[in-house]
């Protein structure tokens, strides 16, 4: 765990988040600043995503300049076009007969029935809040829980947030991850305080519980939204391992397994979950194999506390929103 226990904890990025009070629903940005290989796995059964087709290992696009992680299903599309116009404007991107094309790829979640007014006519506000993220992405740390893309998220029992966390390997490559929860399921056991994630805690970073002694008998009850509606819980994992685009791949699929381990059920027919991998090139492996399963393992448990950390400090956001309480409004006492 680094000092902020944030995905800032790694050099080369930064992360920005915007929000809008009316539609209850935002953006996250994370700019990358340096050069990269990225990839991508996409498990739910209802995805929404751009230009996630590049990071598969055989097509020809080897890094990215920012992954926008938004709500707004269909619509919150829009953000990662106002994105690549801002990254545009800074002269980032591909070169190509003199003009530059960033490639900021994207995933989104449904927070469209949270109570925001999604009236919005003919311009939603997402591809200004997408330009407005990538404007306003620093490095160092930024605030967890309702914020961001996790503004309007929801899960099945409680409000859900935007998380992250960072870790070091024992081999001392280090780890980070981000997460925007909006789950079909629940990421807490029973209705208990426990998190699923609770076997991943490093100290006190989502409320010190650990894992609960004896499991309530009715923890392993299905808890989903009603009529299971579209949901999604979407992250992004960033490692200074110098990982090929197939090793990217491969640190993915690994991380995807954090979900199952902070959420339950996770992979859900309506669910669109999608992780997404940097490798900011910075650290040879001297034994690829083995330290790449180091690392898939260790960021399976940092997307899983990401995931638990997002839940726990989330709050109610606005006046506006309908969903469920938030983890403190239930568990504070």
């Amino acid at each position: 765990m680094g000092d902020l226990n944030l995905i800032t904890d790694l050099g080369g990025l930064r992360v920005g988040n915007v929000q809008d009070e009316k539609a209850v629903s935002g953006v996250t940005a994370i700019v990358f600043d340096r050069e990269n290989t990225a990839s991508v796995t996409i498990r739910g059964g209802a995805p929404g995503t751009r230009d996630t087709e590049l990071l598969q290992p055989e097509k020809s696009a080897q890094g990215i300049d920012a992954v926008l992680l938004t709500g707004g299903s269909l619509f919150g599309l829009d953000a990662a076009g106002g994105a690549v116009n801002y990254l545009r404007e800074q002269g980032r991107g591909i070169q190509i007969g003199g003009i530059n094309i960033p490639i900021a790829v994207q995933a989104i979640t449904f927070d469209l029935l949270n109570g925001g007014d999604k009236d919005w006519g003919q311009n939603p506000p997402y591809w200004q809040m997408g330009w407005d993220a990538v404007a306003n992405a620093e490095a160092g740390a930024f605030p967890l829980g309702s914020i961001g893309g996790g503004y309007g998220t929801t899960t099945a029992t409680l409000k859900g947030g935007l998380g992250s966390a960072s870790a070091t390997t024992p081999s001392g490559i280090q780890v980070g991850a981000i997460a925007v929860v909006n789950a079909v399921g629940s990421a807490t056991i029973g209705n208990g305080s426990h998190f699923w994630a609770g076997a991943y805690e490093k100290g006190n970073e989502f409320g010190g519980l650990g894992f609960p002694t004896h499991m309530p008998a009715d923890a392993l009850s299905l808890r989903i939204k009603g009529g299971a509606p579209p949901s999604t819980t979407i992250g992004l994992v960033v490692t200074n391992a110098a990982l090929t685009k197939a090793q990217a791949k491969q640190l993915a699929i690994m991380a995807d397994d954090g979900l199952a381990r902070a959420i339950r059920p996770a992979h859900a027919p309506m669910d669109g979950d999608t992780v997404f991998s940097v490798s900011t090139l910075e650290r040879p492996l001297s034994d690829p194999i083995s330290h790449l399963t180091e690392i898939g393992s260790v960021a399976a448990d940092c997307l899983a506390r990401a995931i638990a950390r997002g839940v726990y400090h989330a709050s109610v956001p606005c006046s506006r929103y309908t969903g469920p309480p938030s983890y403190q409004d239930v568990h504070s006492n």
